[in-house]
């Protein structure tokens, strides 16, 4: 039988980050099912909130809600309170007593002073999960400094690997060092659960917008300590794969994914260029890599007379993997993210419309589906209500 609430039904998540590896993490495990509370400072709440335009638009114009803040805080419900008092720290620490897990992104030591760090609350609370997100750790020649997710993409690699061949350094178009990081915090999280329920152990999460960007270098990384030659930026093009990138047409740009060498056969043929494959330059995947800057100006000479759908049509026939490149109006728009329920709208208070439209959890549970139970809550929306509920023990999300 489908239950109707989520596989995190029943833990309590205090949540002190900002910004986005944090915030992706918690609305992560919000939307799973968890009790998120976020606390925020009174009058401002996370930084993020003001990292507009675009803002949520109200009856008399934009409000004080970015796009930015929505898309990481649903699921959750806002506590106003400055942990700078003493009166602020103390109401921290009694929701931390009810908490499962605390998770935070302040530089190291920094909620020491507060006495709300881990070493403050383990001993009270020994089975309590306490995440810390900063930009390099807890330990470290770099653990004081702070850390954005640019200068982790910067410091970590990935910078070096992304932008066109000869050009600059490019960062990811969207901050995906510090969505990286909060997912890997998210399966840290809970592991550390897992664990907890076992041995009734808590313990302490350590993780690092650096080191979490190095780990995701996955096959680039592993081709430099493998080979011992830094990897050089190829564009839109593949390290390893060619063809694997995209190409211009008559009429825009596709991708082509080739990925063996019986596709490499089959696309050649259907351009009209079967003898590609026969060549002894191109006939293995590993000649294709080696001899690329022979192949890829023949194939742009032959697909520049192709019209986008025509060769997407018969690279679908032949079973040659590829597809157009889409914008973001392209996307929400199209017939797949409806199917897979991937934009979802969610009533808001301050929105003229009464609701925003957010992008959806991708996860599809069989028996324990993702709820959508509160839109990213205005500071201190919930303030007396969470106050109520965890600290007389009602049932809260």
């Amino acid at each position: 039988m489908t239950r109707t609430t989520g596989p995190l039904d029943g833990i309590r998540v205090l949540d002190l980050s900002r910004i986005l590896a944090g915030p992706t993490c918690t609305q992560l495990l919000g939307d799973f099912g968890a009790d998120v509370v976020k606390v925020e400072k009174p009058g401002a709440g996370d930084d993020t909130r003001a990292w507009g335009p675009p803002y949520v638009e109200g009856p008399d114009g934009p409000t004080s809600e970015s796009a930015y803040y929505l898309s990481a805080n649903r699921n959750k419900r806002s506590v106003a309170l400055d942990i700078a008092t003493p009166e602020g720290a103390a109401e921290v620490r009694r929701l931390a007593a009810r908490a499962d897990v605390l998770i935070e992104n302040f530089k190291v030591g920094g909620l020491a002073r507060y006495g709300l760090s881990w070493d403050d609350l383990k001993g009270d609370h020994p089975s309590l999960i306490y995440c810390s997100i900063t930009g390099y750790g807890q330990t470290g020649p770099n653990a004081a400094k702070p850390g954005y997710d640019l200068m982790a993409q910067g410091y970590g690699g990935i910078m070096s690997l992304t932008g066109p061949e000869g050009g600059e350094p490019t960062k990811v178009g969207v901050a995906v060092a510090d969505v990286m990081c909060g997912m890997y915090a998210a399966s840290a999280i809970l592991a550390a659960l897992r664990h907890r329920d076992r041995t009734g152990e808590g313990q302490h999460i350590d993780i690092g917008l650096v080191d979490t960007q190095i780990a995701w270098l996955i096959n680039q990384g592993t081709n430099y300590l493998t080979s011992g030659r830094v990897p050089q930026r190829h564009g839109n093009a593949h390290p390893n794969i060619v063809p694997y990138q995209v190409f211009e047409v008559s009429d825009g740009h596709v991708i082509v994914a080739a990925g063996n060498d019986a596709q490499f056969r089959r696309f050649a043929a259907l351009i009209g260029a079967p003898g590609l494959s026969d060549d002894a330059r191109f006939a293995a995947n590993a000649d294709r890599v080696r001899n690329r800057d022979a192949l890829v100006p023949l194939l742009e000479g032959l697909l520049k007379g192709i019209a986008r759908d025509d060769l997407l049509a018969r690279m679908e026939a032949a079973g040659v993997p590829g597809g157009p490149i889409h914008d973001l109006a392209d996307v929400f728009a199209s017939d797949q993210v409806a199917a897979r329920e991937m934009l979802v709208t969610m009533a808001h208070p301050l929105a003229a419309t009464g609701e925003v439209r957010l992008i959806g959890n991708p996860v599809k549970f069989s028996a324990t589906p993702v709820t959508y139970r509160h839109a990213p809550p205005t500071c201190g929306q919930q303030t007396e209500e969470v106050l109520r509920d965890w600290t007389e023990g009602n049932g809260g999300a």
